[in-house]
């Protein structure tokens, strides 16, 4: 099976105070996204598809795009503000409408299974295998994973973070709380984003950071998940997102969707903000200097 990797790629940055996903994190400039698609070529994908704001397309094009050439196909998708179902004035909102949106607009260049997963994220190998795996031997339909990962190797030293807050029943994902995350008198609390109370977890506790594994029928639920949305209340609709952990939360509770949990034994990289980027860039020459990946990334790499 020829596996799709959907990048999402149009966000804003704004704690991090810039465009997160095109900043170099080593000495030749790679970015994040260089190490996902380089791991996810070793681990069988034969295409990427980056779902971008349009203004930055060239910025794409003439950095990663450039390293990508020759390598894996490469598609470049718009996740545009104005791209709505419905008449609204929106000349006020300043961002995309949440990842719903970002991987519908990858739709008409997907054929296959793919795998979605943010760009200013480092995922590494082991999470790209274990999501090929699954996607090349799953047969039953609306059957998605979640490569997910626990809190405490995703937190950030300098403040709240956001992460979908896992309910598990034996391997199967029973619900996904989008959350801000952050420490108070020593617990780790999580305020979910939908105002609901703040309940506590645990450094192990599993969190999905939107690395998913779907099927190609996948796309039918987020589009029906969409329209809903735009039929709510105006005021509703321009204050919020159309969030993917809400979409499969309520799928999984109409009994339409199961997607199981495959916990990765992989680093997890991130930066939310600036100062993380030290870190990223240490960590990711230690994987270098122990031989996880190779000192110049690209050089030297077998192409398709």
């Amino acid at each position: 099976m020829d596996l799709t990797l959907v990048v999402m790629a149009a966000g804003m940055g704004s704690r991090f105070g810039g465009l997160k996903q095109i900043t170099p994190i080593d000495e030749d400039e790679n970015f994040i996204i260089d190490y996902s698609i380089y791991d996810a070529i070793q681990a069988g994908f034969k295409k990427v598809v980056f779902v971008i704001r349009e203004e930055h397309l060239d910025l794409f094009k003439d950095s990663i795009g450039k390293r990508l050439e020759g390598k894996i196909e490469v598609s470049y998708a718009f996740q545009k503000i104005e791209d709505i179902p419905t008449d609204l004035d929106i000349h006020f909102r300043t961002k995309p409408w949440g990842t719903v949106q970002a991987i519908l607009a990858s739709r008409p260049f997907v054929n296959s299974s793919f795998v979605v997963i943010n760009a200013d994220d480092f995922y590494g190998a082991n999470a790209f295998l274990t999501a090929a795996q699954f996607l090349n031997t799953v047969t039953t339909p609306f059957t998605y994973a979640n490569i997910s990962y626990e809190y405490g190797v995703t937190k950030s030293l300098e403040g709240a973070v956001k992460r979908g807050v896992l309910s598990l029943e034996n391997d199967q994902v029973k619900s996904i709380i989008e959350c801000s995350i952050g420490y108070d008198e020593g617990k780790i609390i999580a305020q979910p984003l939908s105002g609901d109370a703040p309940f506590e977890i645990s450094e192990d506790t599993p969190v999905s950071m939107n690395f998913f594994a779907f099927q190609n029928d996948v796309y039918s639920l987020l589009e029906e998940y969409w329209q809903n949305y735009f039929k709510q209340e105006k005021e509703v609709i321009l204050e919020g997102e159309v969030l993917l952990p809400e979409c499969l939360k309520e799928n999984i509770e109409k009994g339409i969707v199961t997607i199981l949990n495959q916990p990765s034994c992989s680093v997890w990289l991130g930066m939310t903000y600036r100062s993380d980027l030290e870190f990223v860039k240490n960590s990711i020459q230690k994987l270098k200097n122990d031989g996880i990946y190779k000192q110049h990334l690209w050089e030297g790499f077998c192409e398709k």
